[in-house]
């Protein structure tokens, strides 16, 4: 499948994502993962719009991050910076990473599946990821130079260089 293809895909209550050509249906997730996955767009959003920095979006946008074959993954919440956003008018998937990719993990992600998605990110060009963990109540922060480094939930979220300045408590959206 292609990602012109995926365009045209709908199945109703269903996340979807295209990796090397191949479709993957997940289930949506829960509420407690919907909360913190607008939580942190909510004050991610605020940061970037009071600062001028560039776009959040939020809830599984598209980008194609890989082609031949074609690899689209949706984060649960991206920062794109003001000077590498996609015209408003685009109507497929912009090709390319997010600076900071967000994924809450849900109740039914695999360890496997979240860091093979961590993997897709940092080689598509996204800077820093997070994977957020709900019930561990702790947060891995994944670095394009390599370097990872884990948050407990007494921690802080940092923007590092993708958003200077920018810090939340990561308990605050647990």
């Amino acid at each position: 499948m292609t990602a012109d293809e995926l365009l045209r895909v709908t199945m109703p209550g269903k996340r979807v994502e295209l990796v090397r050509g191949v479709l993957q249906v997940r289930e949506p997730p829960g509420y407690r993962h919907n909360r913190v996955m607008s939580e942190l767009a909510r004050v991610l959003g605020n940061y970037a719009l009071h600062h001028g920095l560039g776009r959040v979006l939020a809830g599984d946008t598209g980008f194609r991050i890989g082609t031949d074959p074609d690899t689209v993954r949706g984060p649960d919440v991206a920062f794109v910076p003001r000077d590498r956003e996609p015209e408003p008018s685009l109507r497929g998937f912009p090709a390319m990473a997010p600076d900071l990719v967000v994924e809450v993990v849900s109740h039914h992600d695999h360890p496997g599946e979240v860091l093979a998605k961590v993997g897709d990110w940092l080689t598509g060009g996204a800077r820093l990821v997070w994977v957020i963990d709900p019930e561990r109540r702790l947060a891995r922060v994944y670095r394009a130079d390599g370097s990872e480094a884990m948050v407990a939930a007494d921690g802080t979220l940092e923007g590092e260089d993708v958003l200077p300045g920018f810090s939340c408590p990561l308990a605050s959206i647990l």
